[in-house]
């Protein structure tokens, strides 16, 4: 049981923390920040802000595209060395990618490897095609399957998070998100404490450099578009307790990565000592103010009432989405070509094609 303050010193004591962190009016105006804070034993939430506004998910789409994965392999529809084949849409899509080649193939392993350190999108795409037959028909069934795990105010639009301004969720369905994803594949969750991923005769790092630095941290993925700002899905695990922490639209990778790692050490301090006051554990965070960002979300800098009001989605070109902003690129050489995936004849393993209706309903209990 939790110490109880009396009423006016609680209140009086978080007014106090509220002002050194300079939490005021003006920290309403970080629209594009949203984060929540789980035990993922209890599932108490032991913090919130904006958890329940719209947010775009940017490359954390990819944890359901890898989830929507995870159910393919236990269900023995795909295996781990099944290769899978580069289609021309796969292999145009923007960084971050692996330019894959049209007609080359990858395993399904070495695809989770690369959705998971690199956030290729044209990887992505090639999942997608492999399990929906389009990227379109596997959104649709993306945001069925999200429903069923409770992600009510979720919709996927595309398997990689590249910016759509449809495309949208809130820092709660992400959290049912990763624990739906702890719960259901946990013997696929430790691809996400991977550090590097080699491809090509190249090594890829992992974005998320919460790993090996927060104590307890093993997953799960960041994000970042400039619409979205800098995302992170967390987990991590300490003495039998594991929290998730979910951030979403900090302003650098550097500025969310250390929000984060308070929020996470917040979580702990309160599950570590239950006399210790959950609110008064957080009230410390410092909360990430952005004066300058719109009261709703925003597609290439264009509030989403405005495009709604112009009759449709933003016509600029997609920007590039990248777990986080590449370093300026080393030359390309000669070898790195050769060193590429050869093309070679491939024929699709034969599978059963659900219809999206059909789809839904086995996903809502209403068939089998």
């Amino acid at each position: 049981m939790r110490l109880t303050l009396p009423p006016v010193l609680k209140a009086l004591t978080i007014a106090v923390a509220l002002m050194a962190a300079g939490l005021f009016a003006q920290s309403a105006h970080a629209e594009k920040y949203a984060s929540i804070v789980i035990d993922a034993d209890t599932h108490e939430v032991l913090h919130a802000r904006n958890a329940d506004e719209a947010r775009y998910p940017a490359s954390l789409t990819k944890v359901m595209t890898l989830y929507m994965l995870f159910d393919a392999l236990k269900a023995g529809e795909v295996s781990l060395d099944e290769r899978l084949v580069v289609s021309r849409h796969a292999a145009s899509q923007p960084p971050s990618n692996l330019k894959l080649r049209t007609g080359s193939t990858m395993t399904v392993r070495d695809a989770i490897g690369a959705l998971v350190t690199k956030s290729a999108n044209d990887v992505a795409v090639v999942v997608a095609e492999r399990l929906g037959r389009t990227e379109s028909r596997f959104a649709q069934l993306m945001t069925v399957k999200a429903k069923s795990l409770g992600m009510e105010n979720t919709r996927f639009m595309n398997a990689s998070g590249l910016p759509n301004s449809q495309q949208l969720t809130t820092a709660r369905d992400l959290a049912i998100l990763a624990d739906a994803m702890l719960t259901d594949h946990a013997d696929y969750y430790h691809y996400f404490s991977s550090k590097s991923f080699q491809w090509a005769g190249r090594t890829y790092k992992n974005h998320n450099e919460l790993l090996g630095e927060v104590a307890g941290v093993d997953g799960i993925k960041t994000g970042y578009t400039r619409a979205s700002g800098f995302n992170l899905m967390t987990s991590a695990k300490r003495d039998g307790d594991r929290i998730i922490a979910i951030m979403l639209g900090g302003n650098t990778s550097r500025s969310r990565n250390a929000h984060v790692e308070d929020l996470v050490e917040a979580a702990f301090t309160t599950l570590n000592d239950p006399a210790h006051d959950t609110q008064l554990a957080f009230a410390g965070v410092l909360q990430p103010v952005h004066p300058n960002d719109a009261a709703e979300p925003m597609l290439n800098g264009k509030r989403i009432s405005v495009i709604i009001a112009e009759g449709g989605s933003d016509d600029d070109e997609p920007e590039a989405v990248d777990a986080e902003p590449a370093p300026a690129p080393e030359p390309e050489r000669a070898e790195h070509a050769k060193m590429e995936t050869p093309v070679e004849p491939f024929v699709q393993p034969e599978t059963h094609i659900m219809s999206v209706s059909e789809y839904e309903a086995r996903q809502m209990g209403l068939a089998k």
